[in-house]
Order: C-alpha cells, then structure tokens, then sequence
C-alpha cells in the first residue's frame, strides 16, 4: 500500500530548486470520483468512472469541434504529488529507477496526462472516462489524441538524428 510522502528503501530525494513561473494557466478543473491519492488508480481505464472536465471562461470557445474526437489527451496538474524525489522504488523493493524512466506522480513538475474517451460536451463541460486523477485536479491543456494524426512530412535529409 502506498503511504503519503513516503521514501522507500532505496529511494532518493533532493532539495529541488525554487520554482521560476513559467506562466501556465489553469484552464479549468477534473471532477473525479477520488479524493484521497491513496484511493486514486495509477492507471486511467476506458471503462473508469465518468469524469467531468470544466472549462473555464475565456476558454470554453476553445472547445469547438472537440466532440468530434473520440478520444483527446488531458493535461493535468497533480497539485498533491511530491516533486523532489529523483530515484524512485514502485514495486516497493529495494530495487530503484530514475523518475524519468516511470509514469510516477511524482516529478520535478508532475503534469499528468490520460488519453480520454469523450462521453459528451455540454457548453463548457465534458464528460470523459478514462482519468486517474483526484477531485478538482487543475487542468492545463487538452488535445485530440496524438495517435489519431499523421506526420506532416516523412523525415528529410539534415534533420536531427541521434549522433550527429
């Protein structure tokens, strides 16, 4: 079971920088089933609970045409999340991995995404399944899920690649 603010064996934590703002705005709030991080799923399921997503003014007109997206990815803020730890135990043995080679919660900036299945849009509220966030998590962006686009061009000669 997970404990709050936990450190396990293993596991590594640092004194993180101070924040510098970046400018994020929060462009709505989740409406979830969860109110505790110790009862939210780790993973969102397409047949999770229905969520509702809020938009806030001025950004409800941004919403146009999104109910023709099966599927769109949600950013989220995990406003309860630590953020200093750089080294992190999952299965809780002993045996760790840096934080960028896990979906964990905990991040440096713990912006959290789910690809949602789309219920239903009402003026500035949508219903989604397929979440794992907890109540009135601060939501930053959505998109159409990426996997529904194509690359605009195949690579060509002297973009980036690894080694040059």
């Amino acid at each position: 079971m997970v404990r709050l603010n936990e450190i396990r064996e293993n596991e590594l934590a640092v004194n993180a920088p101070a924040p510098t703002d970046a400018g994020l705005v929060f462009i709505g709030r989740i409406r979830s089933p969860w109110t505790s991080r110790l009862e939210c799923p780790r993973q969102g399921r397409p047949d999770g609970p229905i969520c509702e997503i809020e938009i806030f003014e001025p950004w409800v007109a941004a919403l146009d045409g999104i109910e023709n997206f099966e599927r769109i990815e949600v950013l989220y803020w995990l406003h309860e999340s630590r953020r200093d730890l750089v080294r992190q135990s999952p299965a809780n043995d002993g045996a760790t991995r840096g934080t960028f080679s896990l979906r964990s919660p905990v991040r440096p900036n713990p912006i959290g995404t789910s690809i949602a299945t789309m219920v239903s849009r009402a003026g500035g509220k949508l219903l989604v399944r397929g979440l794992d966030c907890l109540d009135d998590t601060p939501l930053i962006d959505l998109k159409p899920d990426r996997a529904l686009f194509t690359p605009i061009a195949p690579p060509q000669p002297g973009d980036f690649q690894t080694g040059d």
